[in-house]
């Protein structure tokens, strides 16, 4: 059965009432959008500056015992700085694996029999 023609007026409010919820759909997905990419900036930062400190932490207690300063500093410092980015690489990755499940999409290497 079709819907009865509607007037004029009334028309013209429904064509207004749907183009401000489809407007009012786009900034809620946007706000959602930004704290997410706010959330995972955090993360990838709390991620590099915790392995650094661990890192650094670790190699002035070994100093301060040994006696070596600031060698094993260094060379803990540099060790933090690849775990803080193998982290990274690590969250980067479970992202892409969760953004091509989201859009049905599987990442190449499961396509291709790889895990």
């Amino acid at each position: 059965m079709a819907e009865p023609e509607r007037p004029q007026p009334l028309r013209d409010l429904d064509r207004r009432l749907k183009r401000l919820r489809a407007e009012e759909d786009g900034g809620a997905r946007a706000a959602a959008e930004r704290g997410r990419g706010l959330s995972l900036a955090v993360r990838i930062g709390a991620e590099l500056v915790a392995a650094l400190v661990v890192g650094v932490g670790i190699g002035l207690l070994l100093d301060s015992w040994l006696g070596t300063a600031p060698w094993l500093l260094v060379v803990f410092f540099v060790l933090g700085a690849a775990a803080g980015m193998l982290n990274v690489y690590r969250v980067m990755e479970r992202m892409n694996r969760t953004v091509g499940d989201a859009t049905g999409k599987r990442p190449e290497a499961e396509r291709n029999g790889e895990r």
